[in-house]
């Protein structure tokens, strides 16, 4: 939704500030604005406007004398001015104003009423609270500058040169400067014993219906990334079914290198099956490796599988905002909470995979979000994940471990989300989709791009530059040529030891060949278990 920059702390040049918050205005092209409060702190905000695209501009002031900047939507806005916030007098109709009142009402003990995806900083005088939502969907980064100022912002860019050290700020915290960190967010699924529901797939149908409609909330056109997998299908499947009951029709769209991509001809299976409105874009191996420069700058990562899968994730995005719409859902979470990933079925124990899930869904901020965020929002389109919906989250990862283990259904991954969306009788999507094998995203576009992009980024990097690489980067040390040339751009940009400590590599367990394709795992129908095979992949 937007780009936000909150400086706790006096004497910081305005223009700078200004200038600063520039560096974001990719995440909200609409409008911009700045604040600075009695007390000397700023709070500057870039605006896509998705929700009260008339008064809901920020920074947003409480009451009284709080004020507060907003990246994200809070679903159930419209429920807290009716409930708990009734008495209260507000200026806009934006989501956004709920969590200066709801600060004012309850003080610190607001952020598990949220219901929504988000990153946020209130001031008022001295005091101040920065939060960010439960799994991390929305972007936000902390520093510290050499007279000890603190700064909140959505990306890298506008702090990483004015901090001394910065750190992504935790997922399902906040912060104040009274309790220091405080962890709002304490599901019990994060206890890998409590995985003991039985398996109800009505209700993993429903909640994920649910989740998809709060999702739908928009004073925008919305779309779909359709990739031909089955999460961004049943995502696509649910949404049309639900704006079809308003009479409206959904938007979808799929790339790949050609017409013949792997996820390309899926996607136009299930467009045509739903009757959306597709919209098929393709980009070359060429202006894949072309663009890799700017997208690290956008992506503020080397991590190899999220800059191969973000490439053309940022052509789409781009073909998408060029047609006017400014929000798409996406399916981001599906395989960490079902154990999705063709790794997952050579998990040795219940336990093990119980846990792995658990884990991937905590560190998808490091990852898919990060990726799905950054590579949408560099052209001003927010990306919305109704599987990583609270409640949807609560009901699914508690699931008996042993129901959704691939081995307890001969290998077939997925298999109880699958079978909730198997209706025959008013199906969601063809079968030979709804059951069609896990392709990795970066896979999925085309073999070739993988392929032709380690070949592409080992032309640019020597045997001497590689075996020097723990010199060069003692943190993280890159040990692949492909990731050797991603570090070497990010460092360009971010050259920051606190920057590269943002990032973590996104590495398969239980299986030889530890490249991120899922092509390297020998379950692939289309395996290549030589794939980059050198080692640990940086």
């Amino acid at each position: 939704m937007c780009g936000i920059l909150a400086i706790i702390g006096k004497g910081k040049d305005e223009q700078l500030v200004r200038e600063l918050s520039k560096r974001m205005t990719h995440r909200g092209p609409d409008e911009s604005d700045l604040h600075i409060t009695e007390n000397g702190h700023i709070l500057s905000h870039e605006r896509l406007s998705i929700i009260d695209l008339h008064s809901g501009r920020q920074p947003i002031q409480g009451t009284s004398t709080a004020w507060m900047v907003h990246n994200g939507e809070v679903y159930n806005h419209q429920a807290l001015r009716d409930g708990v916030l009734k008495g209260h007098t507000f200026r806009t109709k934006s989501d956004s104003e709920v969590i200066v009142h709801l600060y004012e009402e309850f003080k610190y003990d607001f952020c598990n009423m949220l219901d929504g995806d988000w990153a946020f900083v209130v001031v008022d005088g001295d005091d101040f609270i920065a939060g960010r939502d439960p799994m991390g969907v929305k972007p936000l980064y902390y520093g510290l500058d050499d007279r000890g100022r603190i700064y909140f912002a959505s990306e890298m860019k506008p702090i990483a040169d004015q901090c001394k050290t910065f750190s992504t700020f935790p997922p399902g915290h906040y912060y104040t400067p009274n309790t220091g960190f405080v962890k709002y967010y304490q599901p019990e699924y994060e206890d890998y014993t409590k995985a003991d529901q039985d398996l109800d797939l009505d209700l993993i149908r429903e909640t994920l219906t649910e989740a998809t409609r709060k999702r739908l909330m928009s004073d925008v056109p919305i779309g779909v990334l359709l990739s031909g997998g089955l999460d961004s299908s049943l995502t696509s499947s649910i949404a049309s079914r639900l704006l079809k009951e308003s009479g409206k029709k959904l938007h979808s769209f799929s790339i790949g290198l050609d017409a013949d991509a792997p996820d390309a001809k899926a996607a136009k299976k299930v467009a045509e099956f739903l009757g959306t409105e597709h919209h098929e874009v393709h980009f070359t191996i060429e202006q894949g490796i072309e663009i890799l420069d700017k997208l690290i700058w956008h992506l503020e990562t080397y991590d190899v599988t999220s800059i191969r899968a973000s490439t053309p994730m940022y052509f789409l995005s781009k073909a998408i905002t060029d047609m006017g719409i400014k929000v798409v859902l996406s399916g981001e979470g599906a395989d960490e909470i079902f154990g999705g990933y063709l790794y997952f079925r050579n998990a040795p124990t219940v336990e093990d995979f119980q846990k792995e899930t658990i884990e991937r869904v905590q560190k998808l901020f490091t990852a898919d979000l990060l990726r799905a965020d950054k590579s949408t929002m560099a052209h001003g389109l927010e990306a919305r994940v109704p599987f990583l919906d609270k409640a949807f989250l609560d009901m699914a990862v508690r699931i008996k471990a042993e129901e959704k283990m691939p081995k307890t259904y001969e290998g077939r991954e997925k298999y109880i989300l699958r079978k909730a969306f198997d209706t025959p009788d008013n199906p969601y999507l063809p079968d030979e989709v709804l059951w069609r094998q896990k392709e990795q995203f970066s896979d999925g576009v085309g073999y070739n791009w993988i392929d032709q992009l380690i070949e592409y980024c080992s032309s640019q990097v020597t045997d001497e530059q590689l075996a020097g690489a723990e010199a060069e980067f003692p943190y993280n040390t890159p040990t692949t040529k492909e990731a050797y040339f991603y570090r070497s751009i990010f460092h360009k940009y971010y050259p920051q030891v606190s920057a590269a400590q943002t990032v973590r590599k996104w590495i398969p367990k239980w299986q030889e060949n530890q490249d991120p394709s899922g092509r390297a795992n020998a379950a692939h129908v289309q395996a290549d278990v030589e794939i980059a095979k050198s080692g640990v992949v940086a």
